[in-house]
């Protein structure tokens, strides 16, 4: 490893700063990676390889560093290092409880399906805010979205692509098995809507721990060379849960992830939108599916999580099946009382909690309303408890009201409603 910078080196920034390099931390296709610091605080470096360092790449990274981040999950630039042909910026360091996505699919973290669906969460909401600014990030792939496995919180790295939708003024275009088919062929700039596809694959990548497109056809091909992954990710690619082609199927004993997690695991709300990105999404950019789309879809997922009473296994609601059955265990279990509101469904299972989102609609799944809890008299009864700040109507079965405010429970009973002011929820 021929490393560019030795501990001890001290560089200036173009703001004057000076940060001594501490350690090396890895490398990648454009450049490395080391740990540095400056008045006693540590930041990551990255140093550009001299083939990269050119002028375009100083100049988009300006451009970021005048914009700012639009999300404080994402290690943006904060300060750029150049001069003799060199060029580096500095970025936060990452906390080592963050993990990388191919730690998951090798199992060397096994988050909760609670924790691993709030990560997915946070990634898309974090590149939603980027979207809106007009920006695309150009490289959505597993080597750059890291999370806690404990928590889900996510941060996404390599930044320094980032670029105004639809331009090219950018080395990279894309990771290959994640680039848009258009972008395969040749046809497109990166986009938000070539984004939106990466996305969505890194998402059946965290989920389902396979990728969409590969499944028999990819098993029939002896070498996977250029023109073997041109027509698997741009020419004709196929869903491997196409429901109106099955050439692609998952292959038993090869593609055991996808078979188990898509059959037994997800409810079908997910699926439909998974089944839509990669089937009409192929071709049809505009009616990909959007960042809201995946968050209402996520934020049912997380509030859709109970447990197998037999096993303890996190189970996910599904609102088109009557019963559901553990996929550890097998134990058929009858569908769980829920309280809709809209399209949203909370399952009321114990430490249930009723997020902003659900009752204002943005996508807020940090701030708690309210919380299902157990009857100080009768834990076999449950109730739903105010936590915000407002009063609440609740209303009976028989359409008789009563004040709910803050602090207090009402019993969950099928039938009741609460009003919570901007919306109502009734209970199923």
């Amino acid at each position: 490893m021929n490393e560019q910078l030795q501990p001890g080196a001290v560089l200036t920034s173009q703001c004057g700063a000076q940060y001594t390099v501490e350690k090396f931390l890895g490398d990648g296709a454009q450049g490395e990676v080391y740990d540095v610091t400056c008045g006693g605080r540590h930041y990551a470096l990255k140093w550009y390889y001299p083939h990269v360092a050119i002028l375009a790449q100083k100049k988009a990274l300006e451009e970021l560093l005048r914009r700012g981040s639009p999300d404080s999950r994402f290690l943006w630039p904060q300060d750029l290092l150049s001069g003799g042909g060199d060029l580096g910026y500095i970025m936060p360091l990452r906390p080592s409880r963050y993990k990388g996505i191919n730690a998951l699919l090798k199992r060397r973290v096994e988050p909760s399906f609670a924790a691993l669906s709030r990560a997915v969460y946070n990634m898309t909401q974090a590149y939603e805010k980027l979207h809106a600014e007009g920006l695309c990030y150009r490289d959505i792939s597993r080597g750059n979205v890291f999370f806690d496995p404990d928590t889900g919180d996510v941060l996404i790295c390599d930044t320094d692509n980032v670029s105004p939708s639809g331009t090219y003024d950018s080395l990279i275009n894309g990771t290959p098995r994640f680039m848009a088919p258009e972008i395969v062929r040749g046809e497109a700039r990166p986009s938000r809507e070539t984004d939106l596809f990466s996305l969505a694959v890194l998402m059946f990548y965290m989920l389902m721990v396979a990728h969409p497109l590969e499944g028999q056809l990819e098993a029939n091909i002896r070498c996977l060379d250029t023109p073997a992954m041109n027509q698997l990710f741009g020419t004709a690619p196929v869903f491997i849960y196409d429901p109106n082609n099955d050439s692609n199927r998952p292959v038993p004993g090869y593609h055991d992830n996808a078979i188990v997690f898509w059959n037994t695991v997800y409810p079908q709300q997910l699926k439909d939108l998974f089944t839509r990105s990669f089937t009409t999404g192929l071709c049809a950019v505009n009616q990909r599916v959007t960042e809201k789309e995946w968050l209402r879809a996520l934020a049912n997922l997380i509030s859709g999580i109970f447990r197998c009473p037999n096993c303890g296994c996190e189970l996910f609601y599904d609102e088109t099946k009557e019963d559901h059955v553990c996929w550890n265990c097998g134990l058929a279990i009858r569908k769980p009382p829920a309280l809709a509101i809209g399209k949203d469904r909370i399952v009321l299972w114990r430490n249930a909690k009723v997020y902003a989102h659900h009752v204002r609609g943005d996508f807020d799944i940090t701030t708690i309303l309210g919380s299902a809890v157990a009857n100080p008299h009768d834990p076999q009864q449950r109730g739903i408890r105010n936590d915000s700040a407002d009063n609440w109507v609740y209303i009976r079965p028989d359409g008789t009201k009563t004040i709910l405010p803050p602090g207090r429970s009402a019993a969950i009973a099928p039938g009741a409603k609460i009003d919570f002011g901007q919306a109502v929820g009734e209970f199923l």
